[in-house]
């Protein structure tokens, strides 16, 4: 099962960088259906929720979701937008503070500039896909595609490591016969 996985895993990364646009259309519409089913929950778990607790904030957040999901199906191409921008500010945010802690801990640890370059690394990601938002999906995309084809391949690797050690660990170091 774990080379299945594997090999499924490196055509999802192949499939994302032969079609990167039908693959980001994809993750945007699985993001919608994630969204509308979430917030469809919360918004049942309101109102079945016991009487005289607050069930407003689950009302709102399910009522969020709802409309984030119909937003996804209905304009994909601006959430697209909107989930990239957010990405962009969570990577400006994270790096900002990764090189505040790293600042924080320079007499704590040694090589702590290595946590502030890879802060710097995500501010400059950030920025960058502030500037050029189109090429950022695409790239976002692409690397998605490459996460997934070296895990699939690390899967793929570790079946065989595994199916080795299975093999070496029977008596006589042989495959036992498969009924």
């Amino acid at each position: 099962m774990i080379a299945v996985r594997g090999v499924v895993a490196i055509l999802f990364g192949l499939a994302a960088w032969v079609w990167p646009g039908i693959t980001l259309l994809a993750l945007v519409l699985l993001f919608g259906a994630y969204a509308l089913v979430d917030g469809i929950f919360a918004l049942v778990a309101a109102f079945r929720g016991r009487p005289g607790g607050s069930r407003t904030w689950l009302a709102v957040t399910g009522a969020v979701g709802v409309a984030a999901g119909v937003l996804a199906f209905l304009w994909p191409g601006v959430t697209a937008l909107v989930l990239l921008m957010l990405i962009a500010a969570w990577a400006v945010v994270t790096g900002v503070f990764e090189i505040v802690a790293a600042m924080a801990l320079r007499r704590e640890i040694e090589g702590e500039w290595w946590y502030a370059a890879g802060g710097a690394i995500s501010v400059l990601l950030g920025f960058l896909l502030f500037i050029w938002p189109v090429s950022g999906a695409l790239a976002v995309v692409w690397l998605i595609g490459l996460f997934s084809i070296l895990f699939g391949a690390a899967l793929v690797t570790l079946s065989l490591r595994l199916r080795q050690q299975a093999t070496a660990a029977r008596p006589g170091g042989t495959a036992a016969a498969r009924p």
